[in-house]
């Protein structure tokens, strides 16, 4: 698994936004946090010039080595970045030549004012212009916020912060929660395939809009099937389990189970939550489970391969 394959944790899709800039004189900010890949058409212009789908400052007409562009990205779930994305897709001759990015973490909701404590998470780095530029980071604190630097201005598409989700604990103790929510801190950490979509769709907030929302794998043509392995966001006791294929009617399991652990490791660990249920196409399916045993991981197997939108795992937390 690469940084890649974790969440965006900065996606209009777990409700990440940008709060600030200094400038979006050609593009507005807000692009940079769409989920959806950036587009372009030669044809779009407008009074302020060619319609870019990103973010673009005016160019600067005094330099200087520490002069800059910047905009600030509230995360829609807080937690320890892994990774960055600068996309600077179709800004060939307009992209900026360096980039910094900066994380801070300050509780509730502050307002843009009040953000402060930034620190490093990727230095001033060189970037390629209409390319996905990609940068590890090794400083796993948690953050809120991150801000994007541009030196000294110019386009970036898509701005992807991409980490492990550290909810707050108040939000979880003692609640009825969706426990797999990956705004909550669940993590899909093992799939057997994730041929058309990556399986932490299945935990995203919200209904998926299309097919593509979902996971869905390649058809098998062995007498497999394929799974889904997720470690919940805090352990508890699972009441109600929701199995959603929309929009997959003609590429739906044909059936599914669900199993719990405390232990992923040990196969006699694991318990079922579901036995094997037919599953139908396009459907919301719901199932009341009777299991009293608490787990940290759940094991979803799908019969024998296909697609599903999302996976709801309600429980309490303990």
């Amino acid at each position: 698994m690469t940084f890649t394959d974790l969440p965006d944790l900065a996606s209009r899709l777990l409700g990440g936004g940008v709060v600030d800039a200094n400038d979006e004189f050609f593009a507005a900010r807000d692009n940079l946090v769409n989920p959806e890949p950036s587009t372009f058409e030669t044809w779009t212009f407008g009074p302020k010039g060619k319609v870019y789908d990103g973010w673009e400052t005016r160019r600067r007409r005094t330099l200087g080595p520490d002069l800059r562009d910047w905009a600030v990205v509230r995360l829609g779930a807080p937690g320890a970045v892994h990774g960055v994305v600068v996309d600077t897709a179709h800004f060939t001759g307009n992209y900026p030549p360096h980039v910094s990015v900066e994380g801070c973490e300050v509780p509730g909701h502050p307002a843009p004012a009040a953000l402060t404590g930034w620190f490093p998470l990727v230095g001033r780095s060189a970037v390629r212009g209409d390319t996905r530029n990609l940068f590890e980071v090794t400083d796993h604190r948690r953050v809120t916020h991150v801000r994007l630097n541009i030196f000294p201005d110019g386009g970036v598409a898509r701005l992807r912060v991409h980490g492990v989700v550290d909810p707050d604990p108040a939000l979880l103790h003692g609640m009825t929660v969706d426990l797999a929510a990956i705004e909550l801190g669940g993590l899909v950490v093992d799939c057997s395939n994730r041929f058309y979509g990556s399986a932490n769709n299945l935990i995203l907030p919200g209904h998926a809009r299309v097919m593509g929302d979902g996971w869905e794998t390649a058809r098998r043509r062995d007498d497999g099937n394929d799974w889904v392995l997720v470690r919940l966001a805090a352990r508890g006791t699972i009441r109600l389990a929701e199995l959603d294929t929309t929009h997959f009617k003609g590429n739906a399991p044909a059936a599914a189970t669900l199993r719990g652990t405390l232990d992923p490791s040990s196969d006699a660990a694991w318990f079922d939550l579901l036995p094997r249920v037919d599953l139908q196409p396009d459907t919301r399916h719901r199932f009341r489970l009777d299991s009293t045993v608490p787990a940290t991981h759940v094991r979803l197997d799908v019969f024998p391969d296909g697609g599903m939108a999302r996976l709801r795992l309600f429980g309490e937390t303990l």
